[in-house]
């Protein structure tokens, strides 16, 4: 089993063979690329902006360095740097699922239901195999009020990942809204039998309903 000291080691070398590299190729996206997501990786995340940064100076339809860069603002709380990455992806790329889909992420985290839903619908037009964009747009589509929507996009996210415990949650959320509540409680224990964290106010509330 590898140390948690070698695999430091392990990376700083890595580390000091891509610097070279980009030293060696300074005009070379790639290498500025993939030490971006080593230094990501390391820990190094100023870096790695930094990489990124350098990537899309060299090349501006560099999507997976928009994407990246996208990832790193949005781990750090900035969502207006990292919607502005996530819609300069989509320009160069239309047709990019997972950019849609951060950008939905993004409008959820910022409340505004019906735009995550509106970029979640892109997504999933484009790649319809995303289970994540189906969960979360069947959590956009509970704070929306649109509760069979949210079902039925629960479901989809079941269909591709029958193990997906939030998936479950979801449905029971969706369920319960819908006054279903057998068929919620059923979703809620599913999600915890996967290990879902499940409010247990939530299972409180289940149960007040079906004893009412």
């Amino acid at each position: 089993m590898t140390t948690p000291t070698e695999k430091t080691e392990e990376l700083d070398k890595i580390i000091a063979e891509l610097e070279e590299k980009c030293v060696e190729l300074p005009n070379n996206v790639v290498a500025h690329h993939h030490l971006a997501l080593v230094y990501r990786k390391a820990g190094r995340i100023d870096d790695a902006v930094r990489e990124l940064e350098k990537c899309l100076e060299l090349d501006d339809h560099s999507v997976e360095a928009h994407i990246n860069l996208g990832a790193i603002h949005f781990e750090r709380g900035d969502l207006e740097k990292a919607l502005a990455a996530n819609r300069r992806a989509v320009k160069v790329l239309p047709e990019l699922a997972r950019a849609h889909a951060n950008i939905g992420l993004i409008m959820q985290q910022l409340g505004d239901a019906e735009k995550a839903v509106a970029a979640y619908e892109e997504a999933l037009r484009h790649d319809p195999k995303l289970a994540n964009a189906w969960v979360n747009m069947a959590t956009s589509q509970i704070a929306a009020g649109n509760f069979d929507l949210a079902a039925k996009a629960a479901k989809e996210a079941i269909k591709l990942e029958p193990e997906f415990g939030m998936a479950y949650n979801n449905l029971a959320v969706a369920h319960f809204y819908q006054e279903q509540y057998q068929e919620a409680k059923a979703a809620a224990l599913k999600a915890r039998e996967l290990g879902y964290q499940v409010d247990p106010r939530f299972l409180q509330a289940i149960d007040h309903e079906l004893s009412a």
